[in-house]
């Protein structure tokens, strides 16, 4: 798999994975992940209004990542990254500030740095 694919998670938690060396993985036994394209969901979803959240933008390469449905009330045919087993904080290469807008609700994210 080329490309990036990002992780959404607030500042406190990034400081406790990079203490670990390791992305959490959720109850399902995967790391969530998006695309770019995608990653307003999540974040609209789960962080409205958070002003402490981050996009680390993770490199793919090595990992189990699998493309699955992800919740009923998503678009149909969605597929969203799942990446299986250990994620190391050594495959995140970029760590971006990611902004709620006025309303609370996530805007398109940045440019992300080039593979």
């Amino acid at each position: 798999m080329t490309g990036r694919l990002l992780h959404l998670v607030t500042a406190s938690d990034w400081e406790d994975a990079r203490a670990r060396g390791t992305l959490a993985a959720s109850g399902d036994g995967f790391v969530h992940l998006s695309t770019p394209e995608q990653v307003q969901l999540p974040a609209d979803r789960l962080f409205a209004g958070r002003t402490d959240l981050l996009l680390l933008v993770v490199d793919p390469t090595g990992l189990d990542v699998r493309f699955e449905p992800g919740m009923p009330y998503d678009p149909p045919g969605m597929r969203f990254p799942h990446a299986y087993g250990t994620v190391p904080t050594s495959a995140v290469v970029a760590v971006l500030p990611y902004p709620p807008s006025s309303d609370g609700t996530f805007p398109a994210p940045p440019e992300l740095p080039a593979p």
